[in-house]
């Protein structure tokens, strides 16, 4: 049987829009966690190895995830149990600088069930990572919030930039699901 892990991906504070002064809300962040969440406690009955990674800028004069931060915090919702293990890191790709890689290999660890925030910066970076280290990946898409950007003039709405991002992955990269389908499919 193949094992399989979750990775949380920056399910922090300042992404929150519900959250009085987060420095970075996203637009459907709150309900992407809640889904983070029923997954996280499907992974937790089911026994399935879970990593949490937190996004933690290098300087004070971060735009958000300031270090020290209530903003830079985990979100309660997912809030790590005591035997998970929280990676810290500085850049949007959570293999880059820390022992992401080593901890899935320790665990023997095959496949990967991934989802957080942002869409467009953090999954993306760390799906096609994991994918080049020959890691199966599975995306939870409605787990997952973007930002809304704006290139050359051109605003970009938040569920336009996740699309757009979801649909090359799910074409060569990773087999992009609903939350609720993605631990069920990591059963087979």
């Amino acid at each position: 049987m193949t094992r399989s892990a979750l990775l949380l991906i920056d399910i922090q504070n300042d992404y929150f829009p519900s959250i009085e002064n987060s420095r970075m809300p996203l637009p459907d962040m709150d309900e992407a966690a809640a889904r983070a969440a029923r997954l996280l406690s499907t992974a937790r009955s089911n026994g399935t190895t879970v990593i949490h990674v937190k996004h933690v800028m290098t300087s004070d004069a971060a735009p958000f995830f300031r270090p020290g931060t209530p903003g830079a915090d985990l979100h309660d919702s997912v809030k790590p149990s005591i035997s998970e293990t929280v990676i810290e890191k500085t850049r949007p790709n959570s293999f880059v600088g820390t022992d992401l890689e080593d901890c899935l290999r320790r665990e023997q660890i095959e496949r990967v069930i991934m989802c957080g925030a942002m869409s467009q910066m953090c999954v993306d970076a760390t799906v096609r990572a994991a994918v080049d280290l020959g890691f199966a990946v599975m995306v939870a898409h409605d787990a997952c919030a973007a930002a809304n950007v704006e290139h050359n003039g051109v605003s970009v709405p938040s569920h336009m930039v996740h699309a757009s991002i979801m649909a090359p992955l799910a074409a060569s990269y990773a087999n992009v699901l609903l939350a609720s389908e993605c631990l069920a499919e990591a059963q087979n």
